[in-house]
C-alpha cells in the first residue's frame, strides 16, 4: 500500500476522527482488510471511493469505531454500582445524578445505567447524556432493539420489566428510552460537558496510545465535580491516576479528589 500518513490526513479532513490517536498497527491492519474488500490496490485509490460512495464512507466510520457492546457487561462491576456508588452519589447530589455513557455505541450502556438507576430513581428523574463519534451506532441505539445474546446479563427482573420480545430480538422500552440524551462527540477533538457526578467509557480507550489515553483521562477528570465517579472497562486501567487527580477505588472505579 502506499502513503498511510497521506491518507490518515485525508481520513481527518473527511472525517475529523485522528487516526494517529489509535495504535498505529492494530488500526492499519483493520483498514488495510477494508481496502482489500472494496479491490483498492492504494490508499488513495480507496480514499476516493469514500468521497463519492456514502455507503462505503458509513461503512468505513462503523468500523473505525470498535462496537463490541452488551449489556451489564461484568454483572459483578454493575452490581457494585448498585450497592456501593449510586447511594454514595445520591448523598452528594440527591435524585438529580449527572451522568456520561461516553462511546456509547450502541446503546447498551445508557440504558444499562438507566436500569441500574431505577432501583434507586423514578424514571421520570434519570437522565443520562450518550455520546458517540459514529451516527449510525446512535441511530442504532435509538431504535433500541437488541439480540438476546446482547441482553444475556441483564437481571431477570429488569428484563421482564424493560424488554419486549420481537421476534429473535428484544426491544427496549419507550420510557427507558427517553431517559436517555444521544449526541456526536468526537474524545479526541470535541469540548467535554462539565460537573458530571459519574462518567462511563468502558473498553473503548484501549485502541488509543498512551498519550491519547492521558489526554482523555485528563479531561474526564475536569469534566467530574469533586468526589465524581470514573467508571472503566475491567481490561483498562488508569497508569497515572493520581498525577491527573484521581483516587483509585476498585480496579475499574475512580474518585475524583
Amino acid at each position: 500500500m502506499d502513503n498511510y500518513e497521506g491518507f490518515k490526513q485525508e481520513v481527518h479532513n473527511l472525517t475529523k476522527i485522528d487516526l494517529s490517536s489509535y495504535k498505529e498497527k492494530q488500526m492499519r491492519r483493520r483498514i488495510d482488510s477494508l481496502v482489500t474488500k472494496h479491490k483498492c490496490k492504494e490508499y488513495h485509490e480507496y480514499v476516493m471511493l469514500l468521497k463519492n460512495d456514502k455507503e462505503v464512507f458509513d461503512e468505513f466510520v462503523n468500523f473505525l469505531t470498535i462496537n463490541v457492546s452488551e449489556f451489564y457487561r461484568n454483572p459483578e462491576q454493575w452490581d457494585l454500582m448498585s450497592k456501593e456508588f449510586i447511594p454514595e452519589l445520591m448523598k452528594k447530589s440527591g435524585q438529580n445524578l449527572k451522568i456520561w455513557s461516553a462511546a456509547c455505541s450502541t446503546g447498551d450502556e445508557p440504558y444499562s445505567l438507566v436500569m441500574c438507576l431505577s432501583q434507586h430513581i423514578p424514571l421520570n428523574k434519570i437522565k443520562i447524556f450518550a455520546t458517540d463519534l459514529d451516527k449510525q451506532v446512535i441511530a442504532t441505539a435509538k431504535v433500541g432493539l437488541y439480540s438476546a445474546k446482547s441482553i444475556a446479563n441483564v437481571p431477570a427482573d429488569l428484563k421482564k420489566k424493560f424488554f419486549t420480545q420481537v421476534g429473535n430480538s428484544y426491544q427496549i422500552s419507550d420510557e427507558v428510552k427517553r431517559c436517555v440524551e444521544f449526541k456526536e462527540h468526537n474524545l479526541l477533538r470535541d469540548p467535554y460537558p462539565s460537573n458530571y457526578d459519574m462518567i462511563v467509557c468502558r473498553n473503548v480507550l484501549i485502541y488509543f496510545t498512551d498519550e491519547a489515553k492521558t489526554e482523555v483521562y485528563d479531561k474526564f477528570c475536569k469534566s467530574l465535580r469533586t468526589g465524581g465517579i470514573l467508571f472503566i472497562g475491567s481490561t483498562e486501567q488508569v497508569i497515572d491516576y493520581k498525577e491527573l487527580g484521581y483516587k483509585r477505588r476498585y480496579s475499574f472505579y475512580y474518585e475524583k479528589v
